[in-house]
């Protein structure tokens, strides 16, 4: 009897080994992703974002712990997230001041969710780094954050999936024709500005701020207020203005609310005899279209509505362009035309102005960003063919990087409409750029766009390579002062020379 009751302890203790052997393997439970949100933009960005990256990473280490061995896309994936998780854990201190200014039940819950979000995060990166490091255990290797960090997308290695995500991006915005105007008249991404002021260059009959969204500063826009960006001159007959706009609304938003766009016959904040509008709409539960009127010399001459629905990017950060030639008036959202009108726009127009309508102020905002307004001029076929040289500030690229954004498309498309209609013309691509930064790093840089440029000219257009030769120059050669934004923006340019 004593020897069958040793016998089932033994058991009982070796089967305690086995669970808990098998425990330490067994991965951790699954975190529950918050079901609402908490109607703070930060915190509702910093916690979807958060379990985006931390539903991939626990799928990945489910496979792992199954066995399953992960292919070379899935560790290049987890590369990104680690990257991509760091950041997004960067920009938890904006948030936090943000729930700062909130009411209390507000704040309790954006704390509970961001507090869980952390944690997911974390959760992330150390199993991504865990799981990096066991492959190049298999191979052989050891693994650090350098090595992470250098295999990154910054890096040449990634740079095959840098251009095949540029390719895509180009190939969405094949039928975007906005070519932006090439002397740069104001430009403000308020990095001079301090958070929660009212930004210099701007004027106002009401109020506005500076607000912190994903470590970048917009600018927020209140209900009733007109706003007047200042401008060295009166608008030219041919110019353009792109500014990115982010909107937070919900159902019960509107259906009268609106971003109106004005471009009138004075800088003041009275009606105009003169003035060309279009209301951009900001209502999420039903289709109001775009609101467009004029009037000539006190007149109503054009007041239609245009039916076209954007309900489903209405809650993303969305680009707006618009070019105006003589009467002639065209937006675009993103890559997609909103706007045509022959003759909308009367003539002593002098100024633009931005005026959010019938918002409910602390429940719906709007902000702006990386406002940009710039003089047409000649067409890039008659400098290239009569001048010799074009050069552009509309070839766009993300901070720091070669990528191109995709908004540039227009541009691209007439150098390359230009070479298949000129079949001797042969150009040389300068990349430029400001003088942020180390001199050799801006050198590097400028040569790897020109570069950029070239792949996507023999990519999207089948232009051909031999036609096509690239030079970077850094910041050797501005051809504006370096110590304002609208500066900056005119030294960092793309220019094509004829050889």
């Amino acid at each position: 009897m004593m020897k069958h009751s040793l016998k089932l302890k033994i058991a009982i203790i070796l089967f305690g080994f086995l669970f808990l052997g098998h425990s330490a393997q067994a991965q951790e439970k699954r975190l529950k992703r918050p079901s609402g949100r908490v109607g703070i933009h930060s915190v509702d960005t910093f916690v979807r974002e958060s379990f985006d990256l931390y539903d991939k990473v626990y799928i990945y280490d489910s496979y792992a712990q199954e066995g399953k061995p992960l292919e070379e896309d899935d560790y290049e994936a987890l590369i990104d997230t680690v990257e991509d998780a760091q950041s997004v854990l960067s920009s938890a201190p904006d948030a936090i001041t943000d729930i700062n200014g909130a009411g209390i039940l507000k704040q309790g819950k954006a704390t509970l969710q961001m507090n869980r979000a952390k944690k997911a995060l974390k959760y992330s990166i150390k199993t991504a780094k865990k799981l990096l490091s066991e492959k190049k255990k298999k191979n052989g290797k050891t693994t650090s954050d350098d090595d992470i960090a250098n295999n990154g997308p910054d890096n040449d290695n990634g740079s095959p999936d840098q251009e095949t995500d540029t390719a895509k991006e180009l190939e969405i915005y094949s039928k975007f024709d906005f070519v932006p105007g090439d002397k740069i008249l104001m430009a403000d991404d308020f990095s001079l500005d301090n958070m929660g002021d009212f930004p210099s260059k701007w004027n106002t009959n009401g109020t506005g701020e500076l607000a912190s969204i994903n470590g970048e500063k917009w600018f927020k826009l209140a209900g009733k207020s007109i706003y007047i960006p200042d401008l060295p001159s009166n608008l030219p007959e041919d110019y353009t203005i792109e500014f990115d706009m982010l909107t937070v609304v919900d159902k019960k938003t509107s259906s009268q609310a609106k971003l109106e766009i004005w471009l009138e016959d004075n800088n003041l904040f009275n009606p105009s005899k003169n003035m060309a509008m279009v209301e951009i709409p900001l209502c999420l539960f039903i289709s109001v279209g775009f609101i467009i009127e004029n009037r000539i010399d006190g007149n109503r001459v054009i007041r239609n509505a245009v039916e076209k629905d954007i309900r489903d990017i209405l809650l993303q950060n969305n680009h707006i362009s618009i070019a105006v030639n003589g009467k002639r008036f065209r937006m675009w959202i993103n890559e997609n035309k909103v706007v045509d009108v022959p003759r909308l726009v009367p003539e002593n127009i002098v100024s633009f102005k931005l005026h959010p309508r019938d918002i409910r102020d602390g429940i719906d905002n709007v902000f702006i960003n990386n406002v940009k307004i710039a003089q047409g001029g000649l067409d890039l076929r008659s400098q290239l063919l009569e001048n010799g040289r074009f050069s552009t500030t509309g070839i766009l690229f993300n901070s720091g990087s070669d990528q191109i954004k995709p908004e540039s498309f227009g541009v691209l498309k007439q150098v390359a409409e230009t070479m298949q209609q000129e079949p001797t013309l042969n150009l040389k691509i300068i990349g430029h750029t400001d003088a942020d930064g180390n001199d050799g790093l801006n050198l590097t840089l400028s040569e790897k766009r020109a570069s950029s440029v070239k792949n996507a000219l023999i990519a999207q257009f089948h232009i051909e390579s031999n036609r096509l030769q690239t030079e970077g120059k850094g910041e050797s050669e501005p051809v504006d002062k370096n110590t304002t934004t609208e500066g900056k923006t005119n030294n960092r340019r793309v220019e094509f020379v004829k050889i």
